[in-house]
Protein backbone atom coordinates (compact mmCIF):
# COMPACT_ATOMS: atom_id res chain seq x y z
CA UNK A 1 0.00 0.00 0.00
CA UNK A 2 1.09 3.47 -0.35
CA UNK A 3 0.65 6.76 1.51
CA UNK A 4 0.85 9.66 1.10
CA UNK A 5 2.43 11.99 3.76
CA UNK A 6 0.99 15.17 3.07
CA UNK A 7 2.74 17.71 5.59
CA UNK A 8 5.13 20.02 3.92
CA UNK A 9 8.93 19.91 4.56
CA UNK A 10 8.76 22.17 7.54
CA UNK A 11 5.79 20.28 8.99
CA UNK A 12 7.39 16.93 8.84
CA UNK A 13 10.13 18.46 11.30
CA UNK A 14 7.83 20.25 13.74
CA UNK A 15 5.10 17.82 13.69
CA UNK A 16 5.77 14.37 12.62
CA UNK A 17 9.39 13.40 13.28
CA UNK A 18 11.85 10.87 12.19
CA UNK A 19 10.59 7.83 14.19
CA UNK A 20 7.26 8.10 13.41
CA UNK A 21 8.40 8.39 9.60
CA UNK A 22 10.57 6.13 9.77
CA UNK A 23 7.33 3.65 11.48
CA UNK A 24 5.16 4.82 8.67
CA UNK A 25 7.52 3.58 5.90
CA UNK A 26 8.08 -0.06 7.71
CA UNK A 27 4.16 0.08 7.49
CA UNK A 28 3.54 1.04 3.43
CA UNK A 29 5.03 2.57 0.46
CA UNK A 30 5.26 6.49 1.77
CA UNK A 31 4.83 9.19 -0.60
CA UNK A 32 6.26 12.92 0.40
CA UNK A 33 4.78 16.14 -0.18
CA UNK A 34 8.10 17.98 -1.22
CA UNK A 35 7.02 21.60 -1.76
CA UNK A 36 6.82 24.28 0.88
CA UNK A 37 2.79 25.27 0.28
CA UNK A 38 0.40 23.58 1.47
CA UNK A 39 -1.71 21.45 -0.96
CA UNK A 40 -4.90 22.64 -1.90
CA UNK A 41 -7.69 20.64 -3.31
CA UNK A 42 -6.40 20.28 -6.63
CA UNK A 43 -2.97 19.74 -5.49
CA UNK A 44 -4.11 17.14 -3.33
CA UNK A 45 -6.25 15.15 -5.89
CA UNK A 46 -2.78 14.89 -8.45
CA UNK A 47 -0.22 14.03 -5.36
CA UNK A 48 -2.55 11.36 -3.82
CA UNK A 49 -3.44 9.95 -7.70
CA UNK A 50 -1.79 6.49 -6.26
CA UNK A 51 -2.61 6.80 -2.88
CA UNK A 52 -4.20 4.14 -0.94
CA UNK A 53 -4.37 6.32 2.63
CA UNK A 54 -3.36 10.44 3.04
CA UNK A 55 -2.16 10.97 6.13
CA UNK A 56 -2.90 14.88 6.51
CA UNK A 57 -1.75 17.33 8.46
CA UNK A 58 -4.09 20.12 10.39
CA UNK A 59 -3.31 22.83 7.22
CA UNK A 60 -4.30 19.84 4.81
CA UNK A 61 -8.31 20.05 4.01
CA UNK A 62 -9.87 17.07 3.73
CA UNK A 63 -12.94 18.64 1.02
CA UNK A 64 -15.63 17.29 -0.31
CA UNK A 65 -14.64 17.25 -4.08
CA UNK A 66 -11.33 14.80 -3.60
CA UNK A 67 -12.72 12.08 -2.71
CA UNK A 68 -15.05 11.07 -5.64
CA UNK A 69 -11.60 12.08 -7.86
CA UNK A 70 -9.41 9.37 -5.61
CA UNK A 71 -11.12 6.25 -6.50
CA UNK A 72 -8.07 4.03 -4.84
CA UNK A 73 -8.28 6.52 -1.54
CA UNK A 74 -9.12 4.02 1.44
CA UNK A 75 -8.78 6.38 4.34
CA UNK A 76 -7.96 10.24 5.28
CA UNK A 77 -5.99 10.48 8.29
CA UNK A 78 -6.20 13.19 10.53
CA UNK A 79 -2.34 14.17 12.48
CA UNK A 80 -4.71 16.38 14.66
CA UNK A 81 -7.98 16.21 16.83
CA UNK A 82 -9.90 18.76 15.01
CA UNK A 83 -11.23 17.47 11.59
CA UNK A 84 -13.48 20.50 10.98
CA UNK A 85 -12.06 21.28 7.74
CA UNK A 86 -12.63 17.27 6.82
CA UNK A 87 -15.86 16.89 4.81
CA UNK A 88 -16.60 13.39 6.90
CA UNK A 89 -20.15 12.59 4.64
CA UNK A 90 -18.84 13.25 1.36
CA UNK A 91 -15.62 10.78 2.91
CA UNK A 92 -18.16 8.77 3.69
CA UNK A 93 -20.36 8.72 0.22
CA UNK A 94 -17.07 7.71 -1.07
CA UNK A 95 -16.85 4.47 1.14
CA UNK A 96 -13.23 6.48 2.55
CA UNK A 97 -12.46 5.82 6.25
CA UNK A 98 -11.80 9.29 8.21
CA UNK A 99 -9.63 8.91 11.78
CA UNK A 100 -8.51 11.74 13.90
CA UNK A 101 -5.52 12.01 16.40
CA UNK A 102 -6.04 11.88 20.09
CA UNK A 103 -5.26 15.26 22.14
CA UNK A 104 -1.63 13.90 23.42
CA UNK A 105 -0.73 17.91 23.95
CA UNK A 106 -2.80 18.60 27.53
CA UNK A 107 0.40 19.19 29.06
CA UNK A 108 1.88 21.25 26.86
CA UNK A 109 -0.69 22.97 26.13
CA UNK A 110 -1.47 23.40 29.92
CA UNK A 111 1.81 24.77 30.82
CA UNK A 112 1.62 27.64 27.97
CA UNK A 113 -1.30 28.56 29.90
CA UNK A 114 0.66 28.87 33.23
CA UNK A 115 3.49 30.48 31.66
CA UNK A 116 0.55 33.21 29.84
CA UNK A 117 -0.90 33.88 33.30
CA UNK A 118 2.44 34.71 35.22
CA UNK A 119 3.65 36.34 32.16
CA UNK A 120 0.79 38.52 32.15
CA UNK A 121 0.84 38.66 36.02
CA UNK A 122 4.69 39.92 36.22
CA UNK A 123 5.44 41.94 33.15
CA UNK A 124 7.91 39.25 31.95
CA UNK A 125 7.74 39.69 28.37
CA UNK A 126 7.17 43.70 28.35
CA UNK A 127 10.19 44.15 30.80
CA UNK A 128 12.35 42.23 28.27
CA UNK A 129 11.29 44.04 25.33
CA UNK A 130 11.84 47.55 26.99
CA UNK A 131 15.54 45.74 28.16
CA UNK A 132 16.07 44.82 24.60
CA UNK A 133 14.97 48.24 23.04
CA UNK A 134 17.13 49.96 25.59
CA UNK A 135 13.86 52.15 27.49
CA UNK A 136 13.49 52.66 31.25
CA UNK A 137 12.31 50.11 32.60
CA UNK A 138 9.25 50.62 35.03
CA UNK A 139 8.20 48.48 37.80
CA UNK A 140 5.65 47.60 38.36
CA UNK A 141 3.30 45.81 41.15
CA UNK A 142 2.73 42.06 40.01
CA UNK A 143 -0.19 39.63 41.24
CA UNK A 144 0.63 36.00 42.12
CA UNK A 145 -0.89 32.91 41.24
CA UNK A 146 -1.21 31.83 45.21
CA UNK A 147 -4.37 32.40 46.30
CA UNK A 148 -6.08 33.97 43.07
CA UNK A 149 -8.89 32.55 41.15
CA UNK A 150 -8.54 30.65 37.91
CA UNK A 151 -11.41 30.20 35.99
CA UNK A 152 -11.17 27.09 33.31
CA UNK A 153 -13.91 27.10 30.39
CA UNK A 154 -13.93 23.91 29.29
CA UNK A 155 -12.87 20.57 30.96
CA UNK A 156 -11.69 18.32 28.75
CA UNK A 157 -8.26 16.99 28.69
CA UNK A 158 -6.30 20.39 28.91
CA UNK A 159 -8.76 21.47 31.44
CA UNK A 160 -8.81 18.97 33.96
CA UNK A 161 -4.86 18.81 33.91
CA UNK A 162 -4.66 22.61 34.47
CA UNK A 163 -6.89 22.47 37.46
CA UNK A 164 -4.76 19.81 38.88
CA UNK A 165 -1.61 21.98 38.56
CA UNK A 166 -3.69 25.16 39.34
CA UNK A 167 -4.75 23.62 42.89
CA UNK A 168 -1.09 22.53 43.52
CA UNK A 169 -0.25 26.38 42.87
CA UNK A 170 -2.96 27.25 45.41
CA UNK A 171 -5.13 28.81 43.02
CA UNK A 172 -8.72 28.64 43.77
CA UNK A 173 -10.20 26.84 40.78
CA UNK A 174 -13.56 27.44 39.07
CA UNK A 175 -14.78 25.44 36.09
CA UNK A 176 -17.76 25.85 33.47
CA UNK A 177 -18.22 23.13 30.90
CA UNK A 178 -22.22 21.70 30.68
CA UNK A 179 -21.65 18.98 29.46
CA UNK A 180 -18.93 18.03 32.49
CA UNK A 181 -19.61 16.53 35.68
CA UNK A 182 -16.40 17.61 38.00
CA UNK A 183 -16.39 15.41 40.53
CA UNK A 184 -13.41 17.30 42.64
CA UNK A 185 -14.29 18.58 45.63
CA UNK A 186 -11.56 21.16 45.29
CA UNK A 187 -12.46 22.44 42.00
CA UNK A 188 -16.40 25.13 42.07
CA UNK A 189 -18.28 24.27 38.92
CA UNK A 190 -20.02 27.21 38.29
CA UNK A 191 -22.31 28.92 35.28
CA UNK A 192 -19.92 30.65 32.99
CA UNK A 193 -21.31 34.15 33.62
CA UNK A 194 -20.24 33.53 37.58
CA UNK A 195 -16.93 32.11 36.15
CA UNK A 196 -15.97 35.56 34.18
CA UNK A 197 -17.41 37.82 37.00
CA UNK A 198 -15.43 35.90 39.87
CA UNK A 199 -11.86 35.11 38.43
CA UNK A 200 -8.58 37.07 38.01
CA UNK A 201 -7.54 34.41 35.06
CA UNK A 202 -10.43 33.23 32.24
CA UNK A 203 -8.51 30.08 30.44
CA UNK A 204 -10.54 29.31 27.09
CA UNK A 205 -10.15 25.42 26.60
CA UNK A 206 -13.91 25.03 25.09
CA UNK A 207 -14.54 22.99 22.28
CA UNK A 208 -15.22 24.84 18.66
CA UNK A 209 -18.20 24.58 17.54
CA UNK A 210 -21.71 25.93 16.32
CA UNK A 211 -22.45 26.32 20.00
CA UNK A 212 -19.55 28.32 20.65
CA UNK A 213 -19.03 30.72 17.96
CA UNK A 214 -17.83 34.15 19.37
CA UNK A 215 -18.66 32.55 22.93
CA UNK A 216 -16.56 35.44 24.00
CA UNK A 217 -18.12 38.67 23.27
CA UNK A 218 -18.90 42.18 24.17
CA UNK A 219 -21.45 40.63 27.20
CA UNK A 220 -18.83 37.94 28.19
CA UNK A 221 -15.79 40.45 28.59
CA UNK A 222 -18.02 42.98 29.92
CA UNK A 223 -18.20 40.45 33.16
CA UNK A 224 -14.74 40.06 33.54
CA UNK A 225 -13.05 42.46 36.26
CA UNK A 226 -11.35 44.88 35.05
CA UNK A 227 -7.76 43.53 36.51
CA UNK A 228 -8.63 40.16 35.33
CA UNK A 229 -6.67 38.76 32.21
CA UNK A 230 -8.44 36.20 29.03
CA UNK A 231 -6.60 33.19 28.06
CA UNK A 232 -7.15 31.18 24.95
CA UNK A 233 -5.73 28.14 24.30
CA UNK A 234 -8.90 26.81 22.07
CA UNK A 235 -9.80 27.90 18.99
CA UNK A 236 -9.88 31.74 17.18
CA UNK A 237 -13.63 31.89 16.53
CA UNK A 238 -14.48 30.74 20.62
CA UNK A 239 -13.45 34.86 20.37
CA UNK A 240 -15.28 38.29 18.92
CA UNK A 241 -12.10 39.30 18.29
CA UNK A 242 -13.29 43.33 17.72
CA UNK A 243 -14.63 42.94 20.89
CA UNK A 244 -11.81 41.68 22.57
CA UNK A 245 -9.78 44.35 20.77
CA UNK A 246 -11.89 46.86 22.64
CA UNK A 247 -11.90 45.74 25.74
CA UNK A 248 -8.01 46.13 26.28
CA UNK A 249 -7.94 49.40 23.93
CA UNK A 250 -10.39 50.68 26.85
CA UNK A 251 -8.52 49.02 29.80
CA UNK A 252 -11.69 47.20 30.57
CA UNK A 253 -9.79 43.81 30.97
CA UNK A 254 -5.97 44.00 31.89
CA UNK A 255 -4.68 41.76 29.12
CA UNK A 256 -5.02 39.00 27.04
CA UNK A 257 -2.60 36.02 25.92
CA UNK A 258 -3.39 33.88 23.05
CA UNK A 259 -2.02 31.02 21.01
CA UNK A 260 -4.95 30.83 18.53
CA UNK A 261 -6.53 32.89 16.33
CA UNK A 262 -8.46 33.69 13.13
CA UNK A 263 -5.31 34.24 11.03
CA UNK A 264 -4.41 31.22 8.69
CA UNK A 265 -3.84 28.14 10.53
CA UNK A 266 -5.72 29.54 13.50
CA UNK A 267 -2.43 31.82 14.57
CA UNK A 268 -3.44 34.99 16.48
CA UNK A 269 -4.48 37.80 14.69
CA UNK A 270 -1.40 40.29 14.02
CA UNK A 271 -3.83 42.99 14.44
CA UNK A 272 -5.13 41.80 18.02
CA UNK A 273 -1.33 40.84 18.73
CA UNK A 274 0.59 43.90 18.75
CA UNK A 275 -1.31 45.69 20.99
CA UNK A 276 0.46 46.48 24.11
CA UNK A 277 -1.16 44.23 26.78
CA UNK A 278 -1.37 41.00 24.54
CA UNK A 279 1.09 38.24 24.15
CA UNK A 280 0.74 36.50 21.38
CA UNK A 281 2.44 32.80 20.24
CA UNK A 282 2.31 31.49 17.01
CA UNK A 283 -0.24 28.69 17.49
CA UNK A 284 2.34 26.49 19.34
CA UNK A 285 0.81 25.60 22.69
CA UNK A 286 0.84 21.66 21.35
CA UNK A 287 4.73 21.78 19.72
CA UNK A 288 6.73 19.59 22.25
CA UNK A 289 8.65 17.01 20.98
CA UNK A 290 6.50 14.74 23.62
CA UNK A 291 3.08 16.33 22.15
CA UNK A 292 4.01 16.05 18.60
CA UNK A 293 5.41 12.16 19.47
CA UNK A 294 2.08 11.38 20.20
CA UNK A 295 -0.14 12.18 17.88
CA UNK A 296 2.65 11.61 14.93
CA UNK A 297 2.71 7.76 16.15
CA UNK A 298 -0.84 7.44 16.44
CA UNK A 299 -1.13 7.60 12.92
CA UNK A 300 1.59 4.56 12.29
CA UNK A 301 -0.36 2.51 14.24
CA UNK A 302 -3.79 3.29 12.34
CA UNK A 303 -2.14 3.26 9.21
CA UNK A 304 -0.77 -0.07 10.45
CA UNK A 305 -4.37 -1.01 11.14
CA UNK A 306 -5.72 0.22 8.16
CA UNK A 307 -3.02 -1.97 5.83
CA UNK A 308 -4.80 -4.73 7.67
CA UNK A 309 -8.66 -3.81 7.04
CA UNK A 310 -8.95 -3.26 10.77
CA UNK A 311 -11.10 -0.42 12.23
CA UNK A 312 -8.58 1.74 14.19
CA UNK A 313 -9.10 3.88 17.21
CA UNK A 314 -9.59 7.43 16.59
CA UNK A 315 -11.81 6.47 13.21
CA UNK A 316 -15.24 8.84 12.84
CA UNK A 317 -17.07 6.91 10.62
CA UNK A 318 -16.15 3.56 10.26
CA UNK A 319 -19.60 2.29 10.17
CA UNK A 320 -19.69 3.90 6.32
CA UNK A 321 -15.52 2.26 6.17
CA UNK A 322 -16.59 -0.09 2.24
CA UNK A 323 -13.29 0.66 0.51
CA UNK A 324 -11.69 -1.65 3.08
CA UNK A 325 -8.29 -3.37 1.80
Amino acid sequence: MKVLLAHTPEMRRNYYGDRSLSGLRAAAEVILHESDETLDAAGLVRAAQDADIIVADRMTEGRGEIFAQLPRLRAFVRCAVDIRNVNVEAASNAGVLVTRAGPGFAQAVAELALGFMVDLSRGVSRATADYQAGRKVEARMGRQLAGSKIGIIGYGSIGRYLAEVAKVLRMEVLVADPFAVVSDTGIRQVGLDELLAASDYVVCLAIANEQTENLIGEAALGRMQKHAVFVNLSRGNLVDEAALARALLEHRIAGAAMDVGRAPDQMPTPELAKLPNVIATPHVGGLTPQAIEYQSLETVRQVEAIVKGAIPPGAVNAERWTRRP
